[in-house]
Formats: structure tokens, sequence, C-alpha cells
């Protein structure tokens, strides 16, 4: 379940937010006079999220060559490509 807190709780527990991020891998969001205003993550977790990120963006990118008629290189090619022979 997210966890919601105050903006205070940066100053005053700042420690908890942390061990609260590592130990579940969650967000932690907090709220400046009751509305959203910033995101705590931890450091492993953003890395996750940005290499899933760049993942989709690949993947998104191939999609689009597949649209445009590009078929790619046959299994025959990638392998002398593999072995330097291409």
């Amino acid at each position: 379940m997210a966890e919601i807190r105050p903006i205070s709780d940066l100053r005053n527990k700042s420690r908890e937010i942390s061990r609260i991020c590592h130990e579940t891998g969650e967000p932690v969001f907090i709220t400046k006079n009751g509305e959203g205003d910033l995101v705590v993550l931890s450091h492993a977790s953003w890395e996750r999220q940005q290499a899933r990120l760049d993942l989709y963006t690949a993947l998104d990118e191939a999609e689009a060559d597949v649209r445009a008629g590009d078929r790619g290189i046959g299994v025959t090619t990638m392998r002398a490509r593999l072995r330097g022979t291409a």
C-alpha cells in the first residue's frame, strides 16, 4: 500500500522514510499543504525503473521499425556477424 507522508517528515523522520523505501522497494509520496509534491524512492528502485523505461523505449523503436517494413536480418547473417566473418 502507498505510503503518504507530510513534507515535515522529510526533515523530522528522514531515516524512517529511507528505511521504508529500502525495505519495501516502494516510493513514499510526500504532500505539501495536502497536495502531492514529491516522491521519494530508493536508488535501487529508481535504477530498476530506468532500466524498464530503457527497455520499453527499445521495444517501441523495434515495433516502429517493423511497422515501417524493416524485417531485420536473417539467422545466417547474424551468425556470420557474431563469428566476425561478415
